[in-house]
């Protein structure tokens, strides 16, 4: 590992730690030649998933995108950060963890709505909205019962 300050390409390792999600590795190391610290972070590479579109074109699966719709559809409600990014790390997880190398846009926006159920009604039922592409107002009361089906069990 090159030394940030110094450039020399020796360093020891002085600590070593998981993150908090456990898919990454936090390494303090010591360089050999100036003797200053710096933090490293050390993640496995995955294969890239792909994601199938309704119009059959494919396209690497991107969580920023996903992190941006979920966070659009929390907003101005009582959803913690830490929440939104617990959620947002199960779903990568999900999606990476699965044998397939190529998941449908149909398949992560039901991974998504799955959480936001789970984590906020509200932000579900906006997500849902958008993602289903609510045509008028029975669609949007279709939903709903829905939902209210899904919590009464």
């Amino acid at each position: 590992m090159r030394c940030i300050y110094c450039d020399h390409t020796e360093s020891k390792v002085v600590d070593s730690r998981p993150v908090d999600d456990l898919s990454s590795i936090r390494r303090r190391r010591e360089c050999l030649a100036c003797g200053k610290r710096f933090t490293t972070y050390e993640k496995v590479e995955s294969l890239p998933v792909f994601v199938i579109k309704k119009d059959g074109k494919r396209e690497s699966f991107d969580i920023e995108k996903v992190k941006r719709g979920i966070i659009k559809a929390c907003e101005k409600r009582e959803v913690s950060y830490d929440n939104i990014e617990s959620l947002i790390n199960e779903i990568e997880r999900e999606v990476y963890s699965s044998p397939k190398h190529e998941v449908t846009s149909h398949e992560v926006g039901e991974i998504v709505m799955e959480g936001l159920r789970k984590l906020d009604e509200v932000a579900y039922v906006r997500f849902a909205s958008v993602y289903r592409q609510f045509k008028d107002i029975n669609t949007f009361r279709e939903e709903l019962n829905r939902l209210q089906q899904a919590i009464d069990r």
